[in-house]
């Protein structure tokens, strides 16, 4: 045994293209009660594994953890910590349906053929899904999402070499600007990534300073992470629309999926301006061709502001069952508040 060497087991998922790294083993117990405080503990006091799985040479920034941990709640079934480029989201669509998906084919829950409920603890609160299996697989996801509200209308940022952008904040399980793409002259096609990357870095850096950064009910939720651009929206049938989308996450990464927090604010957003009602359906388009179906559930409310709840369906496919070793004398990793959280020591 060398005792200077961790263990941790992980399975990577992917869903629309964005890549889901789920631990499940390895890390001992985190301090806190609920989710949302064993979220807070990994931010304050446990931020190097984030940093390890999502830097070089374990990993790339455009993937995002997911922790799996112990719930509070005694209707969920497992809780999870999200980790990303921008920090800790309190909700992600796509993390869910991976985090759900990984679930069930590890064993972790109990598969039924058919349809199932999954009930998850995510910092945000329950995360009410539905998984349709067949011939011992995942066929989709949906899931429940966060109740979504447009904080503030009609902003604009100064970001230079691009002039003044109009945006609209929303909240969705993290605040998003919602950007109309048409105007300045994006098509959200495969061709335009970089530039929207660029757009989407210089955007976010103008647009932070003095914006809104606190939710009604989880407090401080810290500096705006994400942009969405929204393309045009056609009819499709009587209540399926579609839209070209694409979400950039702060620092540097356009997501491969459209997002499911991103087709949920943008949703709130429709529905606060009549465009779409109960019962009808989204579905956005990232630039590479992924689809997610967001779908108007009803309304509620969030603090002091009408809100939206809705749902997302996708799905997610496992790619890899892994042991990563992780050497603590490695002069490439940074074990400053990384060390104390893993257990597990290789034999």
């Amino acid at each position: 045994m060398n005792a200077r060497e961790r263990s941790m087991e992980l399975i990577d998922t992917q869903s629309g293209g964005d890549v889901s790294r789920i631990v499940t083993k390895g890390i001992g117990p985190i301090p806190g009660k609920t989710v949302l405080e064993k979220a807070r503990y990994l931010q304050r006091e446990g931020d190097g594994l984030r940093r390890l799985l999502l830097s070089e040479p374990y990993g790339d920034p455009a993937m995002s953890v997911d922790l799996i941990v112990e719930p509070s709640h005694p209707e969920a079934q497992a809780g999870y910590v999200i980790m990303g480029a921008m920090g800790y989201p309190m909700y992600s669509g796509s993390n869910t349906i991976c985090t759900a998906t990984a679930l069930l084919q590890s064993g972790v829950i109990d598969m039924q053929e058919g349809g199932q409920t999954v009930v998850l603890e995510s910092p945000a609160g329950l995360a009410r899904i539905h998984a349709v299996v067949r011939n011992g697989r995942v066929e989709s996801v949906t899931t429940r999402c966060e109740p979504a509200f447009v904080a503030l209308e009609n902003l604009t940022a100064d970001v230079p070499f691009y002039g003044k952008v109009a945006f609209d904040l929303v909240w969705s399980g993290a605040y998003f600007a919602l950007i109309r793409a048409n105007d300045y002259n994006f098509h959200l096609t495969a061709e335009e990534q970089i530039a929207l990357t660029a757009f989407g870095d210089a955007f976010v850096r103008a647009a932070r300073p003095g914006l809104l950064q606190e939710h009604p009910e989880l407090g401080d939720l810290g500096p705006l992470p994400f942009a969405h651009f929204m393309g045009p929206v056609r009819q499709i049938s009587e209540k399926h629309f579609e839209s070209p989308s694409a979400t950039y996450v702060h620092p540097g990464v356009l997501c491969r999926s459209p997002t499911g927090t991103g087709t949920s604010a943008r949703l709130a957003l429709m529905a606060l301006r009549g465009e779409i009602e109960q019962g009808e359906s989204l579905e956005t388009i990232s630039p590479r061709g992924n689809r997610f179906i967001g779908t108007v559930l009803d309304s509620t409310r969030v603090g002091p502001y009408p809100a939206l709840n809705s749902q997302i369906t996708g799905r997610a496919r496992v790619l890899a069952r892994s042991h990563l070793v992780v050497d603590l004398d490695d002069p490439l990793i940074d074990t400053s508040d990384l060390e104390h959280l893993l257990n597990s020591q290789i034999s």
